[in-house]
């Protein structure tokens, strides 16, 4: 039988056992609040921004795919989400609407978008030397423009691919209605079957692509016709580049290390972009990487900078050819504040 006074020690120890367990639960369930508050903290320091590609993940975009895998874009205070492009999300577009923060398009894109209204503006030119070519198989003996006179052509309409060939023509002194042209997009048959004589694409996707099934080619390049046009290239709006400059800048420089460290490691880059893309080849990939980094980078300037001759070259040619009604302001259409 327990008496009142040992019963009230046994009640008393009892008490202190299950308050120091009380105790000792509080303090690790705001341990893990303080935790959880700060793992939620450093994601709200991360401002969240999309990129918006001009195509499908391939390593064409590597020096971003680089930007995220590296840390680089962490590093600036960014989460950044690179999204895929193409005809059913065009990166002019989705941009402009204000629900996306920054694209990839063709420089002419940028100046087409202006005349319409779109305030879109250039921040670095990452693709400063065109990869358009014009390609045929081997034995066709096609190797330059003029041998294209009577036949059978594919073209690319609507863009950038459209303005490089017909500029070439038109460089090349050929009456354009001597070319028989036949509507293409992406399959390559009508040119492996001989439906067609010569084929647009780029020497860094479609021409290794024909290779690595056992094609030789011709290449007849767009810089034999005095021909360059600024390709992929990094833009946003101008109410972002208002509303947050130190945002774009951080962005811009984030993404051009990460092109730097692109170039500087092509075969650890372009496995970075199966990652993005499941169905991607690694060996394709990676002879992608290493066909961009002349286009990259084909002279002293810093990396994606922006020189305005090229613009107004640009701009000439796209007018002469229909495709712009008038000069539009070049301070407005792009921008190297951001680039060092």
């Amino acid at each position: 039988m327990w008496n009142k006074k040992s019963l009230f020690i046994v009640l008393t120890a009892l008490m202190l056992v299950v308050t120091a367990c009380g105790s000792n639960a509080k303090t690790s369930t705001s341990s893990n609040a303080v935790s959880s508050n700060s793992t939620a903290g450093e994601t709200k320091k991360l401002k969240k921004v999309v990129l918006r590609l001009k195509w499908i993940h391939q390593a064409q975009f590597a020096g971003y795919y680089a930007a995220v895998e590296k840390g680089f874009y962490k590093e600036a205070g960014l989460d950044v989400e690179i999204r895929p492009g193409g005809a059913d999300f065009p990166s002019v577009q989705m941009v402009a609407s204000g629900s996306e923060q920054f694209g990839v398009t063709g420089a002419d894109q940028i100046l087409m978008a202006r005349e319409k209204g779109v305030p879109v503006k250039a921040l670095s030119a990452v693709y400063r030397k065109t990869p358009f070519v014009l390609f045929s198989l081997k034995d066709s003996g096609i190797t330059k423009i003029e041998d294209l006179a009577g036949q059978k052509v594919g073209v690319k309409l609507g863009g950038n691919e459209e303005l490089t060939f017909r500029a070439m023509v038109k460089s090349a002194g050929i009456n354009a209605k001597s070319i028989d042209e036949m509507p293409v997009k992406y399959d390559m048959s009508p040119l492996l079957s001989g439906q067609v004589k010569a084929w647009p694409g780029y020497v860094i996707n479609e021409v290794l692509a024909v290779q690595e099934q056992g094609h030789e080619v011709n290449i007849i390049q767009p810089g034999d016709y005095d021909i360059n046009f600024y390709a992929d290239t990094l833009f946003t709006t101008e109410s972002l580049i208002k509303k947050d400059p130190e945002m774009v800048k951080s962005f811009v420089e984030a993404s051009m290390k990460g092109w730097e460290y692109a170039i500087a490691n092509p075969e650890e880059t372009a496995g970075f972009g199966l990652k993005f893309g499941d169905k991607l080849n690694l060996e394709h990939e990676t002879a992608m990487m290493k066909a961009s980094i002349p286009l990259l980078e084909p002279d002293k300037l810093p990396l994606g900078k922006m020189n305005t001759e090229a613009w107004d070259v640009l701009q000439k040619s796209l007018i002469d050819l229909k495709f712009l009604k008038k000069e539009q302001d070049l301070d407005k259409v792009f921008t190297n504040d951001y680039i060092e």
